[in-house]
């Protein structure tokens, strides 16, 4: 398997309401707190420390999982800590229905997966996409394979730029 292709679960980041939460902040994400933290592998164990209900997350999360949220995704501030926190966990891929603009910079610029999906709410509401569903994904052609009934979705591909920066590791590595 490629860089590009990996097995995972979803991990939707839904409220009480089943929907996909919007506006999770980098704070909230990785609080301030924690960020005299440097060594990327001691991270995660904070991340979603601070958004309600998802306190757990560093222990639900397995290495390949693909995090879905609602749009504005990672606004706030510049903080890294609030990227490297699901790259130490081992998260392949962060699906959102958008992103804020500091956080999206950051994550391809060290070579995070990322995906605006505006659908992606839809699918949780319609119930296409469940929390903790199998999946398959294949970055290279923009599909996700639902491992337990086979279906697919499309979803868009990285960019050009993403997959320079992916191949490098980080922008700095370019």
């Amino acid at each position: 398997m490629s860089l590009h292709q990996f097995t995972g679960r979803l991990i939707l980041l839904t409220s009480a309401q089943a929907r996909l939460i919007p506006d999770i902040d980098t704070d909230q994400i990785f609080h301030n707190q924690h960020l005299h933290i440097t060594e990327v592998d001691q991270m995660g164990r904070h991340a979603l420390g601070n958004l309600e209900g998802w306190t757990h997350f560093p222990e639900l999360v397995q290495d390949g999982d693909v995090v879905v949220a609602g749009a504005n995704f990672g606004s706030g501030s510049s903080r890294q800590h609030a990227v490297d926190c699901f790259r130490a966990l081992g998260v392949r891929l962060i699906i959102a229905e958008s992103f804020g603009a500091i956080y999206k910079r950051n994550a391809i610029n060290s070579g995070m997966s990322i995906i605006e999906f505006p659908q992606a709410g839809e699918l949780v509401k319609t119930g296409k996409w469940e929390h903790l569903n199998p999946i398959h994904v294949d970055l290279d052609i923009g599909l996700v394979k639902m491992m337990d009934t086979d279906e697919t979705f499309s979803i868009p591909q990285l960019s050009k730029v993403q997959r320079d920066i992916m191949a490098k590791g980080s922008l700095l590595n370019i």
